[in-house]
């Protein structure tokens, strides 16, 4: 692989909290140091980025010598956590100026560290953050569920190297995925109904009906939900 291709940026996956963070196996596609690093997703897919959309509810400078910004945003699934340092000062400025509790979009890396118990905590690295309102949030709930969904119905093809990768790795229960899918849609049907304008996110309504219909037609068995995770009461 040429290092122009190591250098073009990888396109970011849309990816619910409660999957990325059972993410727990990272791999090279080859042996060049420049070489880029994936997550491999439990539903068989591998991000070298990832893109999300949630509520960012804390943030603490954890650094000792120099700034160390961490940052917990809060979706209906689980929460993400972010790290930005002196090498991602955009990031960084951003966790140590904004007001919480605000909505906000990451794009950024996946980052995954080994305690001293053996446990895998999966993280992110920033490459942006920008704040968005609360019909971006939505839109993404709805996005990141249809993306879920359709790797959760291409998860038996076994011509795909990365769900036989998955399949190794974790074993094939998508079970949980499916409550988070379900859980991610029904927090749209719950905002709708404490009194969000239906009429101004119709394209949010349309996808979620769509991938709601589809997870009824694959779904083999029933699952409780997860509980849903606090959204600010208003938009900032």
């Amino acid at each position: 692989m040429s290092q122009a291709e190591y250098q073009s940026r990888e396109v970011a996956g849309r990816v619910l909290a409660a999957e990325f963070n059972d993410v727990t196996y990272t791999f090279k596609e080859s042996d060049d140091d420049r070489a880029p690093t994936y997550g491999l997703l439990p539903t068989g897919e591998k991000a070298n980025r990832i893109f999300f959309v949630g509520t960012l509810t804390e943030t603490d400078d954890v650094g000792e010598d120099s700034e160390y910004w961490q940052g917990r945003i809060a979706g209906p699934t689980g929460t993400f956590v972010v790290y930005a340092g002196q090498y991602q000062p955009g990031p960084a400025a951003k966790l140590r100026d904004l007001d919480t509790p605000a909505y906000v979009a990451v794009v950024g890396k996946p980052r995954t560290y080994e305690t001293d118990d053996g446990s895998i905590l999966t993280s992110v690295r920033p490459e942006s953050i920008t704040v968005v309102d609360n019909t971006t949030r939505n839109q993404w709930v709805a996005d990141a569920a249809e993306k879920t969904l359709d790797r959760i119905k291409s998860f038996d093809n076994e011509s795909n190297e990365y769900v036989r990768m998955a399949k190794e790795q974790y074993g094939g229960d998508l079970s949980s995925y499916r409550d988070a899918v379900v859980t991610a849609l029904e927090s749209l049907d719950i905002e709708d109904s404490a009194g969000s304008d239906p009429s101004s996110e119709p394209t949010v309504d349309a996808e979620a009906a769509e991938a709601n219909a589809d997870l009824e037609s694959t779904e083999t068995e029933s699952g409780g939900t997860a509980n849903q995770t606090e959204t600010p009461a208003t938009s900032p």
